[in-house]
């Protein structure tokens, strides 16, 4: 699946067979124009529904939105205080996941990263106070990243491309999941039917209230009938979309998508209403006047630049460029992190970069209603390590910024 290297750097589309697995791939890249250069292969990430959700399992290696994560490592995964959120202590909820092996590092041949966040909008506005102070040895966040990569031999895939024929297959089973929410491993057993498990009290509650109760009996008296442990039947490859909860966001697939491509559409659209400048119009005075005067407000400057720049592919709902000279696309001024609020990597202790931002565009996508209490954000910047250190860790804890619409007052 390794690529072949060229002279620019640019974040492409590698194909692990003929049909093509969607990730993100960093290569190598001459030295050029900084700003220009960055911004000329940013890739971005949309969203459909899979033709076929099976093609999202884990063994496919697939980048993901909603619905629950496919983790690289089935087996040993985040501890359970890494799994809920720092404020209101409730598990989190899987947002994406992004393929995005680096070629060139034989320890990360599979690589990807997880987003999960606490839907709780109050939460949300905790988190990005608490960002402020980087309280390194015991962060309060709602919003954790976690990377995971393998070389191309391990215990857990074959080192041969799947085939997509529908008969792809993992090399081992992954560890039992929660039954109620599908994403946390389930260490917690049903002390009645010995068979459901769950990754906290909490979940194992709302399962019980919402039907368990009744299965439960009949699973107990299946269990009298069968000879196979608990844990074999746990172990099983998940059932397509069998999942308790109903609260799960939406499964989408993350189609991926070079800016560049969108530059001579967006530049023919004379209609687009975030445009500063439309193309027929001209500039006189008085237009002038009002728009030096737009222009005098950084927050509106950076506010009209952010619009005009996703104004391109309004669908977009990733920004990704592990280069280590780009930076996030700011929706504003405020909010934004210095580099002194950038922490380095816990594994290694070295630097770490940006790497890809989330859109709000994916709440809509999600069905999250514009309430006032209703989940958003002006976007998530994910900074990964710059080695992509390895360690006896399978997931390790990367860093997010939150920047937050001017809602509430900014520290």
């Amino acid at each position: 699946m390794g690529s072949n290297m060229n002279d620019v750097k640019s974040l492409q589309e590698t194909n692990l067979d003929e049909e093509g697995d969607q990730e993100f791939e960093l290569e190598d890249v001459d030295d050029g124009d900084e700003e220009e250069e960055v911004e000329e292969y940013v890739t971005l990430g949309l969203v459909e529904k899979p033709k076929n959700p099976k093609f999202l399992l884990r063994h496919l290696f697939p980048s993901k939105a909603g619905g629950v994560p496919a983790w690289l490592d089935p087996v040993d995964l985040p501890q359970e205080k890494l799994r809920i959120c720092g404020f209101c202590g409730e598990p989190l909820q899987f947002l994406l996941q992004i393929y995005a092996p680096i070629s060139e590092e034989s320890s990360s041949f599979h690589r990807i990263l997880y987003v999960f966040m606490c839907p709780s909008m109050s939460c949300l506005l905790r988190d990005q106070h608490e960002q402020w102070k980087r309280r390194e040895d015991n962060p309060c966040r709602s919003v954790k990243v976690f990377r995971c990569q393998l070389p191309r031999c391990n215990p857990f895939y074959s080192s041969e491309p799947p085939k997509r024929d529908g008969i792809d297959k993992p090399l081992t089973l992954g560890a039992a999941l929660c039954s109620w929410c599908g994403t946390w491993k389930g260490e917690k057993v049903c002390s009645s039917c010995r068979r459901a498990r769950y990754c906290s009290e909490k979940h194992q509650a709302m399962h019980w209230k919402s039907g368990h109760r009744n299965q439960c009996r009949q699973n107990v008296n299946y269990s009298e009938t069968s000879s196979s442990s608990p844990d074999s039947s746990s172990n099983r490859l998940p059932a397509v979309g069998k999942v308790a909860c109903s609260t799960l966001w939406p499964e989408y697939e993350i189609i991926i998508e070079d800016e560049c491509a969108f530059d001579a559409e967006a530049f023919e659209d004379n209609n687009c209403a975030t445009s500063l400048v439309p193309k027929n119009m001209k500039t006189d005075d008085s237009y002038q006047f009002m728009l030096d005067k737009f222009e005098a407000d950084e927050n509106k400057r950076t506010w009209a630049s952010f619009q005009e720049r996703i104004a391109k592919c309004p669908k977009q709902v990733l920004r990704y460029c592990r280069d280590p000279k780009a930076k996030p696309l700011w929706p504003l001024s405020i909010g934004c992190p210095s580099v002194a609020n950038i922490p380095k990597c816990n594994y290694c202790n070295g630097p770490i970069c940006y790497e890809f931002q989330i859109m709000p565009q994916l709440l809509y996508y999600f069905g999250v209603r514009n309430d006032p209490d209703s989940l958003d954000w002006g976007t998530i910047a994910v900074y990964t390590c710059s080695a992509s250190c390895g360690s006896s860790i399978s997931y390790k804890e990367e860093f997010a910024w939150v920047q937050l619409y001017p809602t509430a007052p900014m520290t």
